[in-house]
């Protein structure tokens, strides 16, 4: 049959709708009539790479689809089920990291929309291996982001290892930060919101935040009104926010990078980091159960994701509006 998908051309090449002839599942792979998928800030980053693992590449990582094939060994799903597809396409499953269940650090992991087609086409052949099932009354496009912007936001949440009532300071406020911004704020921390854009301070504020400020000076801002942070995430990869957000932490606190950038860097300030005891530490995806949780916090309607709907067509160009910080929450395909 011939689908349409978006393909990435070649390493930095052109974002292009192709028609696409998917063939029949191979070993260990899922055919998926597509419902939605976001257009995330990694496919901008992926399409700027000088080197790809595999062109032309279906591009998109954060889908739900019904299964409408499987594979040989395609584990324990049927054809029918709706699942989702994340960035995590498989992992070794025997390796220490995969046994102590933290397979997305997985040395011979595979990626969706990198290392293998993704999902951002009608009818799309992906892993079945991590695929996630999703609740049957969760709208498709407030569900395909919570497969990548959700499980991520969640994970950095809570692998910042605060209790009730410490403060955390999310720098970034688009796809993942207005979602991590929920869930802190489910899980009884004090959140505060930085962003260059006063739109989405002004969602932050609705949302619930305890403080929303502009990046600029804002670790001087953090410093003044509360004596420091107990720890901050940078959802964002731009130097001079993460320099703020490593300005806002009080003794003793750790910095959280999320946000990734294909030239990104960092200069650690040496001497604060060693006399005040901070932390700086990379935080990648999610445990499984967090993944399953994102989808049963958005069905009790706790990080429900703002989206705008788009059509295949749209996607080249909303990547350019995530390169300017225009996007407003999450933009999602919607198949239909």
């Amino acid at each position: 049959m011939t689908a349409q998908a978006v393909f990435l051309s070649s390493a930095r090449g052109a974002i292009e709708v192709r028609d696409h002839e998917p063939g029949p599942p191979g070993a260990g792979e899922a055919q998926l009539e597509m419902e939605a998928c976001g257009i995330c800030h990694s496919d901008l980053m992926i399409s700027t790479l000088d080197k790809v693992p595999l062109v032309p590449l279906v591009v998109g990582h954060e889908g739900v689809g019904r299964i409408r094939a499987l594979g040989e060994g395609a584990g324990a799903l049927a054809v029918g089920d709706r699942v989702g597809v994340t960035y995590l396409a498989s992992t070794c499953g025997a390796c220490e990291l995969c046994a102590a269940g933290l397979e997305r650090f997985c040395p011979r992991q595979e990626q969706h929309g990198f290392s293998r087609h993704g999902a951002m086409g009608t009818v799309v052949n992906v892993a079945a291996q991590q695929l996630v099932r999703v609740p049957p009354g969760l709208a498709a496009e407030l569900a395909a982001p919570l497969c990548c912007a959700g499980w991520t936001a969640l994970g950095a949440v809570r692998g910042a290892g605060l209790a009730a009532g410490q403060r955390l300071a999310i720098f970034g406020m688009g796809g993942l930060g207005h979602l991590a911004l929920q869930y802190a704020l489910h899980l009884g921390l004090r959140a505060v919101a930085v962003d260059v854009s006063e739109a989405k301070l002004e969602q932050a504020r609705a949302l619930g935040a305890e403080l929303a400020v502009p990046a600029a000076e804002a670790g001087r801002a953090l410093l003044k009104a509360f004596g420091g942070v107990d720890a901050a995430i940078a959802f964002t990869a731009a130097p001079s926010a993460i320099q703020e957000a490593f300005r806002a932490l009080r003794r003793r606190a750790a910095l959280h990078l999320v946000g990734m950038g294909a030239s990104a860097r960092f200069d650690l300030p040496l001497n604060d980091t060693i006399l005040k005891g901070l932390s700086v530490r990379g935080s990648y995806l999610g445990t499984r159960a967090d993944l399953e949780d994102v989808f049963a916090f958005a069905a009790a309607g706790v990080g429900v994701p703002h989206v705008e709907r788009h059509d295949l067509a749209d996607v080249d160009a909303v990547l350019q509006r995530l390169r300017a910080g225009e996007v407003l929450g999450r933009a999602v395909v919607r198949f239909d």
